[in-house]
């Protein structure tokens, strides 16, 4: 990890599976790694129900981002109410991430998707962005309402309905 600490880092409290997903998500991302993993010791394991020695944290990195997974059991589960954003530059892009994190997961709507390990992620072009802000107000409602229709952001697509 890096000798300063990021002010902010996300934390994602997983049941039993933060070294699986951890495993996952750097495969994905380009500049990504694992840093510290830390065990449960006989204290810890007592207060927390799980088994001693085995991977209490897990923290990593993703694409420079710092993040800590924690197998903390099953008491807590993701909901949409958090996500993470990929900002996409291309389309390339777009499809790399989504065919990745949709594998044993799940599509939902304007490029929204649940990996499988139930942890939600947005996968936009950053392109979108920008044909939203148009200061032609029909340009806008255009795309929001090509985007409105798509699980996958096509940017081609969006290009089209700004255009048209």
């Amino acid at each position: 990890m890096r000798k300063t600490m990021q002010r902010i880092t996300p934390f994602l409290w997983f049941d039993t599976q933060a070294e699986e997903a951890v495993n996952f998500y750097v495969s994905i991302f380009k500049n990504s790694r694992i840093g510290s993993i830390a065990h449960y010791e006989e204290e810890a394991a007592k207060a927390s129900g799980r088994p001693k020695g085995s991977v209490m944290t897990v923290a990593f990195e993703l694409d420079g981002q710092e993040f800590i997974a924690l197998n903390g059991g099953p008491l807590f589960k993701f909901t949409e109410a958090i996500s993470l954003v990929v900002n996409c530059e291309t389309q390339e892009e777009v499809d790399h991430f989504w065919k990745r994190l949709t594998a044993g997961g799940q599509e939902v709507q304007c490029g929204w998707l649940k990996d499988r390990f139930g942890v939600s992620w947005q996968i936009v072009p950053t392109v979108l962005g920008e044909m939203l802000q148009d200061k032609d107000p029909g340009k806008s409602r255009r795309v929001m309402a090509a985007m409105l229709k798509m699980k996958k952001i096509n940017i081609e697509a969006l290009k089209k309905a700004h255009g048209a």
